[in-house]
């Protein structure tokens, strides 16, 4: 029996930590700061997360992904000592970046091996909720086709056509919409 990850504290930890991290953007979609979370994946140093960063743009490139569609340089301003500051780089990074960088980081580092787990429950949720809104919209347009049939009928018969010819105006549409009769249609289905 598997064991309940969310009852290990580390891996609550870095949930919790990952989802206070995570950024909303305008259109809706999910990113994450790499500075914000190098530290959160087990990377007290930001020279030992760089290279982290740098096999992730790889591995996308290795699946013909543009990495900058998933990586996107900015600059930000840190504190170097005594108030002083001085301009640094960060990374926009999203869900699949971040899924990656947890993929290639130090497995052995408690944090990244929690992270993984964290990302691979995630794109298992979304992947649910993507499926659940295509079977919804299934079901929706269904519902619209079926409004949309009866309105017709209803217009067709207000029209003045019997209820016995109903079937042969409704066939004529299939034969507009698809070239074919919706006998055939079924059929191809």
């Amino acid at each position: 029996m598997a064991a309940d990850l969310t009852q290990v504290p580390l891996y609550r930890q870095t949930i919790e930590r990952l989802e206070i991290l995570k950024h909303i953007g305008q259109s809706g979609q999910e990113y994450w700061l790499a500075r914000e979370i190098h530290d959160c994946l087990g990377y007290a140093v930001w020279d030992k997360f760089e290279p982290v960063i740098a096999r992730t743009i790889d591995s996308l490139r290795a699946n013909r992904l543009d990495p900058s569609h998933h990586i996107a340089q900015t600059s930000k301003m840190m504190g170097v000592g005594k108030g002083a500051q001085r301009v640094g780089v960060d990374f926009f990074l999203s869900r699949p970046a971040c899924r990656l960088m947890a993929m290639n980081g130090d497995p052995s580092k408690p944090e990244i091996a929690a992270a993984q787990a964290y990302f691979v429950i995630q794109t298992h949720r979304m992947e649910q909720r993507d499926a659940l809104s295509a079977d919804e919209k299934r079901l929706n347009a269904r519902d619209k086709v079926k409004v949309a049939f009866k309105t017709v009928s209803g217009v067709a018969k207000a029209a003045g056509l019997p209820s016995q010819k109903q079937p042969l105006f409704h066939d004529a549409r299939s034969h507009g919409l698809y070239g074919m009769s919706a006998r055939e249609v079924k059929a191809r289905k």
